[in-house]
């Protein structure tokens, strides 16, 4: 008899995940155990711990198993994946990783870890996003990851982002997630050239929410459905700025998910994983995401965004 299979598939932005040992060529010296931070073995591990439970978690309510596709930013490095898929609460979860080291100055990339028994990888690969500062000079950023492969045995692209920060202020750094909305459609375009109605899944945190130029730029040229649209409110979303909820991250995919057919991937729903245990629990920042750091100190949490997922449901 025929069964349904459910697959929860993720994106988290884990703020931060450095290991504690100085990488010489990147800007790593505020996560090392002699700097202001204090980034030390033991905060490391906790870190980790933490991250790992969320994971476990994210979707397990609905169909009684981690994710099977997780999109990750802001990982130092592959070893920092590697430790977070071999801690207590991952590693029986036959998860394996994709990781590119990115020219960010700051050192930190995208990743995507995935469920050997449910997805067999095909191929890999980044792409840098060209960006100039005001004089001219090239300015760098996370690349973006392009990972194919079979869920269940049917073709999918996962293109996993972490767009340029609005650290610069909203209207001066639009411009640089405008230029990593086009590389995304570039992508999509390459794809498309080889494949005949593709199936996508474009994740990140995209710094920009589902209502901002370059989101929706990404939507329309990439011909993508965006299911994060109606999950902003102002009691509700996945990173929190002076008071205001923001979905930067999102998950869109390909509108051949909602095909009817049985034998086919097919999209059921979309949320934000914020359950309690992520939030701070008390004082003037109640309910927004229990950070690692508030500034240099210490608070022990998560991160600074929730994550996201999509559900997909097929008949074998």
């Amino acid at each position: 008899m025929e069964k349904e299979h459910y697959y929860t598939v993720a994106f988290y932005n884990v703020e931060n995940l450095f290991d504690f040992e100085d990488n010489g060529l990147t800007h790593d010296n505020d996560f090392l155990p002699k700097s202001d931070k204090r980034w030390t073995k033991k905060r490391y591990e906790k870190k980790l711990h933490k991250l790992a439970d969320v994971i476990s978690k994210i979707g397990f309510n609905h169909i009684q198993k981690p994710p099977s596709l997780i999109g990750i930013a802001e990982a130092e490095n592959k070893k920092v994946l590697q430790d977070l898929i071999e801690t207590e609460s991952l590693k029986d979860c036959n998860y394996d990783i994709v990781h590119y080291d990115s020219k960010d100055e700051r050192g930190i990339d995208v990743g995507f870890i995935y469920n050997k028994d449910e997805f067999e990888l095909l191929n890999s690969k980044p792409f840098s996003i060209y960006l100039e500062k005001e004089n001219g000079i090239q300015d760098f950023t996370r690349d973006i990851l392009l990972v194919s492969g079979k869920l269940n045995g049917e073709l999918i692209h996962c293109i996993i982002n972490h767009w340029p920060s609005r650290r610069e202020g909203l209207e001066t750094s639009s411009i640089n997630r405008i230029a990593a909305s086009q590389m995304a459609v570039e992508i999509i375009e390459l794809i498309k050239l080889k494949e005949h109605n593709p199936k996508l899944i474009v994740m990140g945190d995209f710094n920009d929410n589902p209502n901002n130029e370059s989101v929706k730029m990404l939507a329309e040229k990439g011909e993508l459905f965006n299911p994060m649209n109606t999950l902003l409110s102002y009691t509700r979303g996945t990173q929190n700025h002076n008071f205001r909820w923001n979905v930067f991250d999102q998950i869109l995919f390909s509108t051949n998910f909602f095909e009817t057919d049985d034998l086919s991937l097919k999209f059921e729903d979309a949320d934000i994983f914020d359950d309690k245990f992520l939030t701070q629990y008390h004082g003037k920042f109640k309910g927004q995401p229990f950070r690692t750091y508030i500034g240099k100190k210490y608070k022990g949490g998560f991160s600074d965004h929730f994550p996201v997922y999509i559900r997909l449901s097929k008949m074998n």
